[in-house]
């Protein structure tokens, strides 16, 4: 099932019926209209609950507002972020520290099989 669609922030790939891979382009500085967008998509083309793969292989920027709000989807049920840099390893903890108190189910990941064998394993 793997299909790919271009949004105005990125790619995603649809990877299982309830398993999306998020591509942001780089030098994007993600905005709350682009998560909207995002959010939009995701409740279009997905059975829920699903997971999420983050692959952060490019370079990219949050507004605080976006940073607020990205998790705010209640049918993400777990999400694997992929760092390739030490640079997205500090912004994903940036990330994952203005959502500490939403109790988020997110595991970070150096290789790409081991975050999709773990999404595949997470309860639904």
């Amino acid at each position: 099932m793997k299909k790919s669609y271009k949004l105005s922030f990125g790619t995603i790939k649809l990877l299982a019926t309830n398993l999306a891979e998020i591509i942001v382009n780089e030098g994007i500085i993600l905005n709350e209209i682009m998560v909207d967008e995002c959010h939009d998509f995701l409740l279009s083309f997905l059975e829920a609950p699903f997971n999420l793969l983050i692959n952060k292989t490019n370079s990219y920027s949050y507004t605080y507002g976006a940073q607020q709000i990205i998790a705010d989807l209640k049918e993400i049920n777990a999400t694997a972020v992929i760092v390739w840099t030490s640079a997205s390893l500090l912004a994903t903890d940036t990330l994952l520290s203005v959502n500490n108190h939403k109790n988020l189910n997110i595991k970070v990941f150096r290789i790409r099989d081991e975050a999709i064998s773990w999404l595949k394993n997470t309860p639904l």
